[in-house]
């Protein structure tokens, strides 16, 4: 199944895709946000070209692991996404900006925050963190068959 990640912003949705068969997640090009309706009909057309059944919105918790504002209007936007049809999961969002920076930045430079780069990284850690915690564990080795014997 294709999954959508989103980072939800003010200004940007930070976006990424991913699928439960691979669990992995890429990142896309963010949205610069105009309003609701152009939002989300973009994020539809994206939905059907992907073929993507599940939206996971980032859930900005505090610390504590409280929501405050930021995480109601991230459930509002949810919800509007759900309006056109999306099923809507949530994960929580604690620090994935941060982590999407210091990650970003390791290679030397800085990502601008007007490209949208940062938003989607994000949006990728989330939607990693989402299908991470779903995956099936690998199947053990067993004890008897390690170490691994050597063929000639």
């Amino acid at each position: 199944m294709r999954i959508i990640g989103i980072d939800h912003g003010s200004r940007r949705i930070g976006l990424a895709i991913g699928d439960t068969e691979t669990g992995m997640a890429f990142a896309r090009l963010a949205i610069r946000r105009r309003n609701l309706d152009h939002d989300l009909a973009l994020i539809g057309e994206l939905c059907t070209a992907e073929e993507v059944s599940l939206v996971v919105v980032g859930l900005p918790l505090n610390m504590d692991g409280t929501e405050g504002p930021q995480a109601a209007a991230a459930r509002e936007f949810g919800e509007r996404v759900r309006g056109i049809g999306l099923g809507v999961a949530y994960e929580d969002e604690r620090l994935t900006s941060w982590e999407a920076a210091e990650r970003m930045g390791s290679g030397g430079g800085r990502p601008s925050r007007e490209s949208g780069e940062l938003d989607s990284e994000a949006a990728r850690l989330i939607l990693q963190q989402y299908l991470g915690a779903r995956r099936p564990p690998a199947d053990p080795i067993p004890d008897d068959h390690w170490p691994p014997e050597e063929t000639e």
